[in-house]
């Protein structure tokens, strides 16, 4: 299929387009290494991820902002526009993926503890393992309930549980 004019000049969403969307992850890969490496290291993957869902709630206020010029609610839909996206972010990128990652690896460790006599750090390295390949497998439930929850509370006082521009 041939690329139309528009298509080309459709402007890339660094954030949710790019490699930068990775950095969104980070708190759940520090999840899935927390029993190797130190608590610090996993506070410092939070960071990341928090810093990942404030810049993109900043660039989404940013582009509201532009969109709407010297429209009468402008102020509001950029408010909007900054808080749907940091809520959703923060909820599907950082706290419901790293509390899921962080059980997994907990469980996978205590199972493997009482059901194997594996050292403890293969069965360190082992729950490491469980914890990223679950991560793939976590993204799109998320990513998708995170939505219905959005669409049934607070976007409701904005939009009738339609996502802002």
């Amino acid at each position: 299929m041939a690329h139309t004019p528009e298509k080309q000049s459709e402007e890339v969403d660094i954030y949710r387009d790019t490699w930068v969307r990775f950095l969104g992850y980070a708190n759940e890969v520090g999840e899935a290494f927390r029993a190797l490496v130190p608590v610090s290291a996993v506070w410092a993957s939070y960071a990341v991820a928090t810093a990942y869902v404030s810049a993109d709630a900043l660039d989404k206020g940013k582009k509201a902002a532009a969109a709407h010029g010297e429209d009468a609610g402008k102020a509001v839909r950029v408010g909007v526009a900054v808080v749907d996206t940091f809520v959703w972010q923060a909820l599907a990128s950082v706290a419901i993926p790293g509390f899921t990652i962080n059980r997994v690896c907990a469980a996978s460790l205590f199972l493997l503890g009482k059901t194997t006599r594996w050292p403890l750090p293969v069965r360190k390295w082992t729950t490491t393992a469980i914890g990223l390949s679950t991560i793939p497998f976590i993204i799109t439930p998320i990513d998708r309930s995170v939505d219905y929850l959005l669409d049934s509370s607070l976007r409701k006082l904005y939009g009738e549980g339609e996502k802002p521009e």
